[in-house]
This record gives structure tokens, sequence and C-alpha cells, in this order.
């Protein structure tokens, strides 16, 4: 079964191929900042199962964990899409959870980067948590 989704404007799609690898929410500065003060919540992909249509604009930045990471959005509507490690290679495709077309599709398994998060923020107490990125992957929102 292929997984869809799209940004608010609905001109930036995409189709995957594959099932979650996991998914989890990360409260490092940079994903705080994309979520406008909140954590950021991830589906992980293979890569090489998201398709994409439509124009989709790309930042790169180097995230906290000091990886150099791509982040894609829509130019129109400013939906961010997705995200992608570009060095160190290996890492699954993240794609923002609140543009897939079910949200149902994996609920967060960890919450990652807290000890970046504000004083206010809430973590699920029945979820894994890291004060940065897990310890086996080191993988960046």
């Amino acid at each position: 079964m292929a997984h869809t989704g799209s940004c608010l404007c609905g001109r930036v799609h995409y189709t995957i191929a594959s099932e979650p690898l996991g998914a989890r929410m990360c409260w490092c500065r940079v994903c705080q900042k994309l979520a406008s003060g909140s954590a950021t919540v991830n589906v992980l992909f293979p890569d090489e199962s998201v398709q994409f249509s439509g124009e989709i604009s790309a930042m790169e930045k180097i995230a906290d964990s000091g990886n150099r990471v791509e982040r894609g959005f829509c130019p129109k509507c400013g939906s961010q899409i997705y995200s992608r490690t570009i060095e160190p290679t290996g890492h699954p495709l993240r794609i923002r959870a609140g543009t897939l077309d079910d949200p149902e599709l994996m609920a967060p398994q960890a919450v990652i980067w807290t000890a970046s998060a504000p004083s206010w923020a809430r973590f699920d107490p029945d979820l894994p948590q890291y004060p940065a990125a897990p310890p086996a992957a080191n993988p960046q929102s």
C-alpha cells in the first residue's frame, strides 16, 4: 500500500512506496523554529521510497547533531514537507507527519533533543526521551 501526502496549498504531493521505519518528535532548536515554537513530528521512511511531484524549495543547515541536513518545503504556502541528512549518508528521510494524508499512520515512538525544549514543553511519559539524538543512529529531524 502506498502512502500519500501534500502541502497545505496542494502544489506539492508525494507518494511513499514503503511502510514507516519509525516516528518521533524532535525538540532541537532548528525544529522548534520550523514548527514555530513546538517540536516537529516526523515519520521516517527509506529515502528511495519517496517520490515527490510539484516544485519544492530546499535549504541546507548544519543541525544540532553536526549533520548537514536538507529541509524541503513548498515555496508557495511554506509547508515543511521533509528533512534529509546529506552528510553523513545512510539516514532515513523524515516526512513531516502533518503533511501525510493519513495522520494516524504512525504515532511518535520517541522524543528527541529534550534538553533543547523550553521549560513549558510536556513529554508523553510513556515514550522514550533522549536529551539529544538517539544513541543508536544519531539522526536529526
